[in-house]
């Protein structure tokens, strides 16, 4: 019987909150974390200067430390700061003579490998043994951004849904439209002027913007629409409050625009919402229009407004984009079975017999 390799894994804080972070902890829950011995390398937290700089060097004097006891090294890296960082790490990997993954989590192939770090990028790509991409989309930004890296290098595994169920029961509102994080390339400001114009007809449904940043900004444009009354900020939510966000809504949007794979839209198909988003990202590689999702233009807000119309007037599409959203949830992005994808990946990587999805 082949023996299973042992795997340190090098990311950010589980204590920062985003995509990476969420997904290495849906490894955690499953066999795969044991059966390979995983360890995980914190290199990066939020904070000052001083908290980040901290982290790298414990983390890099902990690889140190470890690295020779291990067979893989899996490297998570999203936009240029966490390439620079990472860069530090490969050549020990490389030194030693261990097999490497580097798994891109960039939310945009212009902030990173089209942009002016695309060496960093290119560098990492070019030492790893295997370059795992979110989809095939991010796989032929991959290729046509920087050629040197070889096709067959490059294995697409999707992230898994990741949500954190709890028992409690809460009654679903019934008239909530649902959505997450304050900032620019989330397209708030699109949906709270879409929802504005959807309000007049359903002013029976409200709108609940979870997260922080521009929130000053946000409510300044709710107060001036004179749609207060039906918009209600929560914050950064995270366990039992998110869990209760999820269950009391009724619709998710995303009108992002620009992800790699959004984790909220895995999460909002885990709890059987019905999803409006714009077609960014690895999502155009696998949702269908009005199956199991709402598509519209990025930036298009009368075309948001036609989704959000359509989608809360028709019960019935209701519920066919919800269950196909179910669907995926537990077949495509199950944790389980993507945890088994990479821990064939794992096993394959030191025979080099990895075949390219």
């Amino acid at each position: 019987m082949q023996e299973k390799p042992k795997v340190l894994i090098l990311a950010t804080s589980p204590m920062t909150r985003g995509g990476i972070t969420s997904v290495i902890k849906a490894y955690q829950q499953c066999d795969l974390w044991k059966n390979f011995h995983c360890r995980w390398i914190e290199t990066h937290r939020d904070g000052g200067a001083f908290v980040k700089i901290a982290y790298f060097i414990g983390g890099l004097f902990l690889y140190m430390l470890l690295l020779p006891f291990y067979d893989i090294v899996h490297i998570h890296v999203s936009e240029p700061p966490s390439a620079l960082w990472k860069c530090f790490f490969m050549p020990l990997a490389k030194l030693l003579r261990k097999k490497t993954i580097v798994h891109f989590h960039s939310f945009s192939p212009d902030t990173t490998i089209k942009s002016r770090w695309a060496c960093l990028y290119s560098y990492l790509f070019g030492k790893a043994d295997i370059v795992i991409a979110l989809s095939p989309y991010w796989k032929r930004e991959i290729s046509s951004a920087l050629p040197n890296i070889k096709s067959e290098n490059i294995h697409v595994l999707y992230n898994p849904c990741t949500c954190e169920m709890f028992s409690d029961i809460y009654q679903n509102k019934k008239n909530r439209l649902f959505a997450g994080a304050i900032v620019a390339r989330k397209g708030y400001e699109d949906l709270i002027r879409a929802f504005a114009l959807v309000v007049v007809k359903h002013p029976d449904w409200d709108l609940v913007i979870a997260g922080d940043g521009e929130l000053n900004k946000a409510k300044t444009i709710v107060e001036n629409l004179g749609i207060s009354e039906n918009v209600k900020f929560v914050g950064w939510i995270r366990g039992k409050d998110k869990d209760r966000a999820f269950k009391e809504a009724s619709v998710f949007c995303l009108p992002s625009y620009a992800e790699g794979f959004p984790m909220a839209v895995l999460d909002a198909w885990a709890y059987g919402l019905p999803v409006v988003a714009t077609p960014v990202g690895g999502l155009p590689d696998i949702v269908v229009d009005g199956d199991n999702v709402l598509l519209f233009p990025i930036g298009n807000v009368d075309a948001l407004c036609n989704k959000l119309e359509l989608i809360i007037s028709n019960n019935e599409l209701r519920d066919k984009v919800s269950n196909g959203g179910l669907k995926l949830s537990k077949t495509v992005f199950d944790k389980q079975i993507i945890t088994t994808q990479l821990g064939n990946i794992y096993l394959k990587l030191l025979t080099k017999e990895i075949k390219v999805i």
